[in-house]
């Protein structure tokens, strides 16, 4: 059974930080792309980062540029780890953050192309 189950949202002030993690299981994920989405209120969910399955090519939307980091540990060959590093915290980045899986190589902002979900973790930015 596939799951991505995220952690670490909560609420902080801006110019805080938070880590955000994704937990993925049921499939050989270390030959996905991964990625981070998020959707806030009377909002459409919208790319903010994705990684390939090396890690060595990774994609950010540009309102998280050189505020964001993903990274990923795939050296667990069971439950596989996504992270999203973000760093000087806006009010606009509040959200329901969610973590995504796409089979095949090419690192994509599109959210019809990735097959996997999680459920969300709320991130709440104060001003």
């Amino acid at each position: 059974q596939v799951q991505l189950v995220e952690s670490g949202g909560g609420l902080v002030q801006a110019g805080g930080s938070l880590r955000l993690s994704c937990a993925a299981s049921g499939r050989t994920f270390s030959s996905y792309v991964m990625g981070w989405f998020r959707q806030a209120p009377g909002n459409e969910r919208e790319f903010v980062a994705a990684i390939n399955w090396s890690g060595a090519n990774t994609y950010y939307a540009d309102s998280v540029k050189g505020r964001f980091t993903i990274s990923r540990d795939n050296a667990k060959n069971t439950v596989y780890l996504v992270y999203l590093q973000m760093n000087s915290l806006k009010p606009e980045d509040t959200a329901v953050y969610y973590c995504a899986a796409r089979r095949g190589v090419g690192v994509t902002t599109s959210l019809s192309r990735y097959d996997y979900w999680g459920q969300g973790t709320q991130v709440t930015v104060s001003s």
